[in-house]
Formats: structure tokens, sequence, C-alpha cells
């Protein structure tokens, strides 16, 4: 898989440096504007939102210091006003001048009240727009992944890309946007404060002195952040265990066990070990650029006095007053904290563009199981099909083992097939390159005469009726779990029960608190019932039945139900099947005795294929599966008899 974190390479040389800062600052703005393209396509009104706001609180921390200004200019006046007055032996009055303070006065307090007021806004329009960037980040993870190759979900590089991915999802777009515009916000009051400085007596210098004191911070908090990411993404795999670990102890399925064998104390020990594996490196992140930015806040704060004591000198000797004292030395003291601010924002903004690279990550992983073709062929529904393997080899994507071997085979319109042989055979394998869920290593997959590469996926996916040996269990009502079998189809109460009775499981349905209303599991419904794993799979089989399709595939359909409520179900299946190409697999041989063509694997090898008779007669594996599970079965029933 394509690495994105490490496109930019560090420079070789100093020569090296020029192209080393390109590629930066063009991956840097690259990611900036995926990032408001992102808030753009969740809503325009976002981003006109945040101008406004940005534009006006960079504004008014100037206005802010020159109202204060005026209003201490205007109290000294009067002040030496009454001196002078009581001076010279006359009355003073103050009326003009304390009518104009009390107009600066009102001023400010219209300031301060709209500075609250947009600052709320600020805080509403930041959170209401994290929850709709949350949602379409999601919606984006989620259609992602509705199109991403199965065979991505067997190699940890892709879980990294998807942890990394919905880590980032709820906060990373929304903290960047709100970070940048701060970051400009920040600008606008910065060029306010240096042209404040520049038209002061003798201070025009000050600022820039100011700025470059910031740059030693500049640097370290840019090193750091991208030191900060690197190692998170280093640590991808630590946070996956952290999150296994702590999750497991909650798990419903897995407390009996955990609580039974006591694993409590192993998993929460375990994670403890990864934490402080992952915590130690963070602390020493932490701890080193703090180290570097106090020693550079020091020497700021040390400049910054030395030109408050020359501004006071100035107020001393007459050439300003106190009222400009208040405004240039706020100008500095703003310059140096906002300069602080816009540096930290900045690497903030920068480190959330390069965590953005997560989901730019994943949302450009393509998939493979695509059709070849320019335009794709659609299935014959409503027909029974031929399915042809030709020197067919699999394996698992990151691996070398193959766990299918050459294997050629014809199923013929109206077979129904019986896959047979140990656990990793690989007869599950054959179904999900049946179903095109993989594509072959090598070799190639017919139905009706036509690669299934030159098929549209989606339509093809629909021929199929299945059900998995690790069937879905789903939080949903028991109707809806049902009609699960066929989403598209319209919702019928009658093809529900129909579907349910065929699959056995309307007895136990009807004895629910609501029947078919009744919601299922208990992760958002406080009655919600869970079912035996018996139920659960009388469910999965009344998907089949719900569903319309060409081809029925059934792995182990039956594997957690009794013998008897087996046999029931494969005579419902007779009737399901009717005209339709058939595949089973099951450990149960009984259910073989019906099939026209039985399929043994070994070790992902086809080694026998015939009937029942054909087999028996020919005394091979086959034979001996079968012979072995009949002799088990009598002897069972002896024993019951005996007892």
């Amino acid at each position: 898989m394509d690495d994105p974190y490490n496109r930019v390479k560090p420079p070789k040389g100093i020569k090296d440096i020029p192209r080393f800062l390109r590629e930066l600052i063009t991956g840097f703005f690259s990611r900036l504007l995926y990032t408001f393209k992102m808030v753009w396509d969740t809503g325009h009104w976002i981003l006109f939102a945040m101008i406004l706001i940005t534009v006006f609180t960079g504004i008014m921390p100037i206005v802010g210091s020159l109202i204060s200004k005026e209003i201490l200019n205007e109290l000294q006046n009067i002040i030496l006003g009454r001196i002078v007055a009581q001076t010279v032996g006359q009355a003073y009055q103050a009326v003009f001048w304390g009518s104009m303070v009390m107009f600066l006065l009102i001023f400010y307090f219209i300031y301060k009240i709209l500075n609250q007021i947009v600052n709320r806004l600020n805080t509403a329009v930041t959170r209401i727009a994290g929850e709709k960037v949350v949602r379409h980040v999601k919606l984006q993870i989620m259609n992602k992944a509705k199109e991403i190759d199965i065979s991505a979900f067997d190699l940890p590089e892709f879980y990294e890309k998807l942890e990394n991915a919905n880590r980032e999802a709820g906060i990373r777009p929304i903290t960047v946007l709100s970070a940048t515009f701060d970051a400009i916000s920040k600008l606008i009051s910065l060029i306010s404060y240096i042209v404040i400085l520049v038209t002061a007596p003798d201070m025009w210098w000050t600022a820039i002195v100011m700025i470059l004191v910031s740059v030693p911070t500049a640097v370290i908090s840019f090193s750091y952040r991208r030191k900060n990411f690197m190692y998170m993404r280093r640590r991808s795999k630590d946070r996956r265990q952290m999150n296994y670990y702590s999750d497991i102890m909650v798990n419903k399925d897995m407390v009996k066990e955990i609580r039974m064998f006591d694993l409590g104390d192993r998993f929460t020990d375990s994670f403890d070990r990864v934490f402080d594996g992952y915590y130690a490196g963070i602390r020493r992140l932490i701890v080193k650029e703090n180290v570097w930015q106090i020693a550079v806040t020091v020497v700021s704060s040390v400049v910054n006095c030395l030109f408050f004591a020359m501004i006071a000198y100035q107020v001393f000797t007459g050439r300003i007053q106190i009222g400009d004292y208040s405004l240039y030395t706020g100008a500095l003291t703003s310059i140096a904290t906002t300069v602080a601010s816009l540096i930290s924002v900045s690497a903030s903004v920068y480190e959330g563009t390069l965590f953005v690279d997560n989901l730019i990550a994943f949302i450009k992983v393509t998939p493979t199981v695509v059709p070849n073709t320019e335009r794709p062929e659609k299935v014959a529904h409503g027909q029974a099909h031929t399915i042809e393997f030709r020197n067919v080899s699999f394996a698992y994507p990151g691996t070398d083992r193959y766990v299918l071997k050459n294997i050629d085979l014809t199923l013929r319109p109206g077979e129904t097939a019986v896959l047979v042989g140990l656990n990793g055979a690989g007869k599950t394998t054959f179904i999900k390159l049946l179903t095109r869920l993989y594509d072959p290593t090598e070799g190639q997959i017919l139905l009706d005469g036509k690669d299934l590469r030159e098929y549209d996926v989606k339509d093809l996916y629909s021929m199929f009726g299945i059900i998995f040996q690790d069937f879905g269990k789903y939080a949903l009502s028991v109707t809806e779990n049902i009609e699960l079998g066929d989403v598209k189809k319209e919702h019928e109460d009658e093809d529900v029960r129909r579907a349910a009775e065929n699959a056995n499981a309307s007895e136990f349905i009807s004895k629910l608190p609501k029947g078919y209303d009744t919601p299922l599991m208990r992760m958002f419904e406080p009655d919600g019932i869970e079912l035996s794993i018996g139920q659960w799979q009388k469910l999965a089989i009344a998907r089949a039945f719900y569903s319309k399709s060409d081809i029925l595939i059934l792995d182990e359909p039956t594997a957690s139900l009794d013998p008897l409520a087996e046999q029931e179900i494969f005579n419902q299946f007779d009737e399901l099947r009717r005209d339709k190409t058939t595949i089973f697999v099951s450990h149960r041989l009984s259910s073989a005795t019906v099939a026209s063509k039985i399929i043994v694997l070994e070790y992902g090898e086809l080694i026998e294929e015939g009937t029942h008779r054909e087999l028996m007669e020919k005394r091979g594996k086959y034979y001996e599966l079968f012979s072995t599970q009949a002799r088990r079965y009598v002897e069972n029933s002896e024993n019951v008899e005996i007892n």
C-alpha cells in the first residue's frame, strides 16, 4: 500500500533544503485545501460565518486598545486641566471633557457586549459545524468501506489507516478549520498593532525585534508538531492494542470467558504494559518541547521588559501621554502574544493537516474488485446458471501460502453441489471466490461462459442468496433482521412470516414479547432479547428464504441446529432450491446424499468429485469421512439405548 506520510523526504544536504521546503509547503496547503473543501461540502454557510467572525475578531482588539487609549488620555487632560485651574486660582468646569469620557465609556461598553456576542456565536458555529463535519466524514468512511476490497481487511496496514481515519474523523477537520481562521484573525490583529508601533515616535523597530525574537518559538513548535505526528503514526499498533484490550473487557460476548477463566488481570496488565511504552515516548516529546519553549519565553520576556521601560521613559519626559503608553505597551504585548499564539495556532493547523492525511490516505484506497471492462455485463436474472472454475488458485493478500490450488470444476444449471472437507480444506474460500469477494490469484471463474470480472459487481452480488458460516447478528427487530435478505424488496408482512415458517423460526418468534417487532440484542433497547445461537441461525436461514436469488449458497447453514431441526430445514430447502444452482458447505455428510455433485477438498486441492454412490464405491476420502461420521452416530445411538 502507498504510504502517504513519507511523501516529503528530509533534505540530504544544504542544496536539498529548497526542495524540502517547497514540498513541505505544497503538501501543507494541499491538505489544508482538502479540509476546506470537506467543510464546504458539509455546508457553505459554515465557511461564510467563520470568515465574518474572523474579520470581526481580528479587528476588535485594536478597536478596544484605541478606545482605552482615548479614555486614558481624556482623563489625563481632565486632571491636568484641574491642576492648571487651581494653580491660577480659577474655577474649572469639566463638562465637555466629562461628556467625552462618558461617550467613550459607552462606546467601550458596546464594544465589550459585541465582543461577547461574537465569541458566543463563534462557539455556537464551531460546535454546530463540528457535529455536521463529523457526520460528513463518518459517511465518507462508511461509503468508502462499502467499496473497499474485502482483501484489504486482511492487512494490518489497512487497519492502521482505518484506525487513524476514524480517530481523526470527529475532531481534526473542524479543529484545523477553526485554527486556520483563528490564525487569520490573529494575523489581522498583528498587522494592526505593527501599524500602530510604526506610526509611533522612534518605535517602529521594536515591532521587528519582537517578531524576530518569536522566530525560535516557530521553529520549535513546527518541529515538534511533526515529531508528534510521526510518533502517533508509528505507534498506531499500540493504540489499536490498547483499544482491543480495553474493549474486550466490556464485550458482552467475551465477558463469560473472561470471568470464568479469570482473564481480567491478563488483559488489564497487557493494556498497562502497552500504555507504558506508548506514554514514555509522548512524555519525552512534551518535556523536550517545553524546555526549549521556556528558554525562548525567558529571552522574549526580558526584551519586552526593556521596551516597557523605554516607553515609560517617554511618558516621563512628556513626549507621549499615559493613554499612548497604554496603547504602545499593549501593542508590544499583543505583538509578542499574538506572534506566539499565531505560531502555536499555525503549528496546530500544520499538525492537524498531517493528521487529516490519515483520512485522505483511507479515502484514496482504490478497490481492485471492479469490472475489467468499460461496459460491464449484466447478469441474466431469473434463470439457472453455469459456473466454471478454470485452474483457479488463491493465496490471501500478504501471504505466499495457497489456500486453493489448481481447481478445475463445472457446475451445471440446477445442480446441487456439496463441498466436503476437513477444517482448513478451503471450502469457505471457494465460496468467497465464487461470489467475487476476492479475485483468484491465478486462473479464472466463469459465469455463463464469461469471466466474473466482466460483470457489474453489485448486479453480480444480487444474484446470490447466501448464508455465511459467520452470519450477521444485527441489533434490529426480528422483521428487520429477516428483511436484510433483500433490502430492495418492498415490505410485506406475509413474505416475512412465510420466510420465518420455511426456516422453522416462526415458533420461537411467536413466543417473543413483541413477536416479529421484538428488538434483538440489548445494545440500544432495554427490552431487547438475546437469542440463542440456534435461533440466530434460523433467522439467518429465513433471510435466504426471503430473498429471490438465482444461486443459493449455504456455508454451514445448520451448524448450530440439532439433527432433527437440520433435516426439517433441508426438507424446506428442497422447495427453495428448485430450478436453482445450489452449493452447500456442511460437516454433516447426511446432507450430501441428496446432492447431484459432491466436491471433496483437501488442503486446498480438489481430490474427488461425483455423486454419493459413485464416491462411496470409490472408497476414497469421502468414503472415509462418511463412514467415520455414520459409525459415530450409530455408536452414540446404541449408547443412548443402553443407558
